[in-house]
């Protein structure tokens, strides 16, 4: 089994639901008392959330290049970003260190194309719906067709996962607005959508939901695990 190494804190909400789920499909798949090998490195939250508002994502992206460097000195063989948006710095962690990043983005693709859907909606931050990182890489990498929400529903959206999923509290009005958003994606012609912020996973499943719904962190989890466990290289 090889080692993960997690950068997290992004939230600690969300991170918290990546470890025990990484530890619950390792014991699944092995039996017993078996659980993962990983290190994880959280980051002080409030100070990257200040960069990311502040469009500051040099500075970002050197908080999260030093946990990556940090994990890589301490034994990991592989790297797993417990975040959707902050694979806007992908690229410069891909340069600064020798380990293999689980991109969040190209997992969540093969996940989407085996079901053979093409036209996604993408819910997350205002950063994920709104910069070009994760939309041009589904459409350009993956050839997919990604539909976003209005302006005011992004607003909306970017609110409650900040003041409310970050701080752990679901709000019944919150949880009734996101998915009467991805309803009215589904009726613009989405065949699919992407939970695109990691603690979209604290507003649970939507059994009436007219169209599939992709859990970032449960895909990425997954994919995480898969890769440890693969034999070789």
């Amino acid at each position: 089994m090889k080692t993960l190494g997690l950068i997290g804190g992004m939230s600690w909400e969300s991170t918290a639901h990546y470890y025990a789920r990484i530890n619950q499909l390792v014991a699944g798949r092995l039996g017993g008392l078996h659980s993962a090998r990983l290190l994880l490195y959280s980051v002080e939250f409030d100070e990257l959330q200040k960069m990311q508002h502040a469009d500051d994502w040099a500075g970002a992206a050197r908080l999260l290049v030093d946990a990556a460097q940090r994990l890589e000195r301490a034994g990991a063989d592989g790297l797993v970003i417990c975040a959707n948006s902050m694979h806007i710095v992908a690229p410069q962690l891909e340069q600064a260190v020798r380990l293999p990043l689980i991109h969040i983005v190209d997992v969540t693709a093969q996940a989407v194309k085996q079901q053979g859907i093409r036209t996604l909606a993408l819910l997350g931050t205002r950063f994920t719906m709104e910069k070009a990182f994760y939309r041009q890489r589904l459409e350009q990498r993956h050839g997919l067709r990604v539909l976003v929400p209005e302006e005011a529903e992004r607003i909306a959206l970017h609110r409650s996962i900040f003041a409310e999923l970050c701080r752990g509290e679901v709000r019944p009005a919150s949880r009734q607005a996101f998915f009467a958003v991805i309803a009215r994606l589904a009726a613009a012609g989405a065949e699919g959508a992407i939970l695109g912020c990691t603690e979209f996973t604290l507003f649970g499943a939507d059994r009436g939901a007219r169209i599939p719904l992709f859990d970032t962190t449960e895909i990425h989890a997954r994919a995480a695990v898969e890769w440890a466990l693969a034999a070789g290289d």
